[in-house]
């Protein structure tokens, strides 16, 4: 008796477990869609001038400043087609801070070259976002070769001696290369798989227990 005893409460402590990460994915599920209805709307709002605004995650803005071109960085990335190739990257002053600048991508071929360097400086439109941290699985960045996989604060320190805001901007207009990445409200969002899993796991449970619990009491 004993036995059965803990054994149902061995179960029941399991399903509430299972309808409890439920529950917190279906909360994040909330959360994230917000979040996905700020950025769209952020978005479409028109650019507002960098030095006069708040700065947030996906800010559309305007400024002009001075690139350093001799610390171009080259991130190697896809395409939106799973082409390999280079983000090109640069230090850039604006009223006297560091930010970094995503030109966008180029293949390969078109390293060093000068035809990727014609840009307007004075009239720089796009979209701030908050730099991501290094995912583990990605090889350490080639600081020599001037091969990069991630942006690594302590790597950039190293290779142009400065510290930069915790935005990049995204740079946004009509260049063939770099052609700027596209930012988009496009974020992972599988909470309500996550969802269903876990309460599908807690009904499943649940039946078997009162199955064998109906067929051995």
């Amino acid at each position: 008796m004993k036995h059965k005893f803990l054994f149902s409460v061995f179960i029941i402590f399991f399903i509430f477990v299972f309808i409890a990460l439920g529950t917190w994915q279906i909360i994040r599920l909330n959360w994230k869609n917000n979040l996905i209805l700020e950025i769209e709307k952020s978005l479409k709002n028109p650019p507002t001038e960098l030095s006069q605004s708040n700065k947030e995650n996906f800010l559309k803005i305007k400024t002009s400043g001075t690139i350093d071109f001799e610390k171009q960085i080259y991130l190697y990335n896809l395409n939106d087609s799973g082409t390999p190739g280079f983000e090109v990257i640069n230090p850039i002053l604006i009223d006297n801070e560091n930010y970094l600048i995503n030109r966008g991508w180029i293949p390969f071929e078109k390293k060093d070259t000068p035809e990727i360097n014609i840009f307007d400086q004075n009239n720089i439109i796009g979209t701030l976002k908050t730099q991501g941290r290094k995912n583990i699985f990605k090889p350490d960045n080639d600081i020599k070769e001037n091969y990069w996989f991630s942006l690594n604060r302590e790597d950039i320190l190293k290779f142009t001696g400065k510290k930069f805001s915790k935005y990049i901007i995204y740079l946004d207009g009509d260049y063939q290369f770099p052609r700027p990445k596209k930012i988009t409200a496009n974020i992972s969002n599988n909470h309500k798989k996550y969802a269903m899993t876990w309460f599908s796991l807690a009904i499943s449970i649940l039946l078997l227990y009162l199955y064998f619990r109906k067929k051995n009491y």
